[in-house]
């Protein structure tokens, strides 16, 4: 039932060892510290905003600065919630930065990294910087987060409750009889209702505002041109970004590749394969070692992960707790050690124990990718966001018996995954609000060399995403990592960090058919 997009693979690793991460926040304007700091001034700016007067007080807005702790200093950035009426309502962004000690020459400016989503927090990835970019790149660039509109501490779009939440997550994502339909129908028309319910910022979390908002950021932090660093879904945003404002591209680096030119239904069908691909790379790793609770061959072995999967639609298991395992929850217990292979052996451990009858530890995987605390708090909006994005964002909506026809023939490419990411695209079916995307290519005529990641058994983004969109992007440079999980750079590939540094430091792209293994 919920998108398997998500955050990058950084994200999936530091989710169950940096709970402390998660919890950390920052002030923009009070606490203690220094007297702020104003950075920044406006800038010329290209695009279709250029013309604009109404958006000059934006642009021309002054960042003041605040320390919060661990070397960081934060902000909030004012944007206006519809474009369109640039002097009507306002949304604040929360902002942080990580500065860099080089002056002069040795100072390459900004560094503006998004993590993925839709619904990270841009806020915590650059807290992790230290993890995240080289120290190379540290000792030249401030490294820059923030949380895009309507996302963790930016004003966040409050959908649900908790405990409905829970509810949402726990409800049958592939549906056997039209009563079953219906219920999951009811439970995405519910999320819709909510967010509609949230304010006027629910009619403008899309893509193109958000990338909007990036270019004001741009030009309050004083920089002439955008370097940014995003993976998954923040190449999205990034691609979108070049498209308006191609002229202020920087050195860009779209890690982990949606290509906006892809249809829904090739998006799902993408993941499904993808999810397929990765969970085959698990299993042949799992039988070549010891404790696996696996047996036979490679399609056994999927075959039965497949099957307990199959088991849980009727029969959850217990956890111990007030919320069994059941088949939703347990997609997203296997599926997000997929993002990474450092988390292969807790699939492991928690497959074994599924397969004695304990569903406890896949639950705590799933509470993992949902950024669940013990408590049944939420630690962020991300859960229930990513639709709010999604749904304005594509203009391809597809009707029930539409989705229906769609299962069989995702199965048959992705026996485990296909059924699940199928029946995910009734989320937009009746979303109350108009979408404002589409799905079409994006060239970005006139940027300057823009850098494109993927890696070849990516789960979340298949590498094909990342040649489609290297290939549409008129100064597009494809960089390939042979190899597994979800996003390449700061993942472990010493050639992939050499490459995408030399090119955030010279502006040096890869040569083209570089690959890295």
């Amino acid at each position: 039932m919920r998108p398997l997009r998500r955050p990058s693979r950084s994200r999936a690793v530091v989710g169950l060892v940096a709970v402390s991460v998660l919890l950390t926040g920052c002030s923009a304007l009070g606490g203690s510290g220094p007297d702020p700091e104003p950075v920044g001034t406006a800038r010329p700016v290209a695009g279709e905003n250029a013309t604009d007067p109404a958006l000059a007080p934006f642009y021309s807005q002054r960042l003041q600065w605040a320390d919060c702790s661990g070397g960081f200093q934060c902000t909030r950035l004012t944007v206006p919630v519809d474009y369109a009426q640039p002097t009507g309502p306002t949304t604040t962004l929360a902002v942080v930065r990580l500065p860099t000690r080089a002056t002069g020459e040795d100072r390459l400016g900004s560094l503006v990294l998004n993590p993925g989503g839709p619904g990270a927090s841009g806020v915590e990835y650059a807290r992790a910087a230290q993890n995240v970019v080289s120290q190379d790149v540290r000792d030249h660039f401030d490294v820059v987060g923030f949380d895009p509109r309507g996302v963790g501490e930016s004003d966040p779009l409050r959908c649900l409750t908790d405990a409905r939440v829970d509810t949402f997550l726990s409800t049958d994502p592939t549906p056997d009889d039209p009563a079953e339909v219906r219920a999951l129908e009811q439970r995405t028309e519910e999320l819709g209702r909510g967010c509609a319910r949230a304010g006027p910022l629910a009619a403008h979390v899309d893509t193109l505002s958000a990338a909007k908002d990036v270019d004001v950021l741009r030009a309050a932090l004083g920089d002439d041109k955008l370097s940014y660093l995003g993976k998954s879904y923040g190449t999205y945003l990034g691609a979108w970004y070049a498209e308006q404002f191609p002229q202020r591209v920087g050195r860009f680096v779209l890690d982990g590749a949606i290509d906006p030119a892809l249809t829904s239904e090739q998006v799902n069908a993408g993941q499904a394969a993808g999810f397929e691909v990765a969970l085959r790379s698990y299993v042949t790793a799992c039988l070549a070692g010891e404790d696996c609770p696996l047996t036979g061959t490679v399609d056994d072995g999927v075959a039965q992960v497949r099957a307990l999967l199959d088991r849980l639609d009727a029969n959850p298991l217990p956890t111990g707790t007030g919320r069994p395992l059941v088949q939703g929850l347990a997609y997203l217990g296997v599926a997000y050690p997929l993002y990474s292979a450092s988390l292969w052996p807790q699939l492991s451990t928690a497959l074994t124990a599924a397969l004695r009858g304990d569903g406890a530890p896949l639950l705590t995987l799933a509470d993992a990718y949902a950024h669940r605390a013990p408590d049944g708090r939420y630690l962020d909006n991300s859960t229930t966001v990513i639709y709010a994005v999604n749904c304005l964002d594509r203009d391809d909506t597809q009707t029930e018996p539409e989705v229906a026809a769609t299962v069989r023939e995702f199965a048959a490419q992705s026996p485990t995954f296909g059924p699940y990411l199928a029946w995910g695209a009734l989320a937009c079916t009746d979303w109350p609000i108009a979408p404002v995307g589409q799905v079409r290519p994006v060239h970005a005529e006139g940027a300057d060399p823009i850098l494109v990641v993927g890696t070849t058994r990516d789960p979340a983004t298949p590498y094909a995403w990342a040649q489609s969109l290297a290939g549409e992007l008129s100064s597009g440079h494809l960089l390939t990592h042979d190899g597994d999980g979800h996003t390449a750079y700061a993942t472990g590939s010493e050639c992939v960090d050499d490459a995408v540094d030399t090119y955030l430091l010279s502006g040096t792209a890869p040569e083209e058919g570089t690959t890295c293994r």
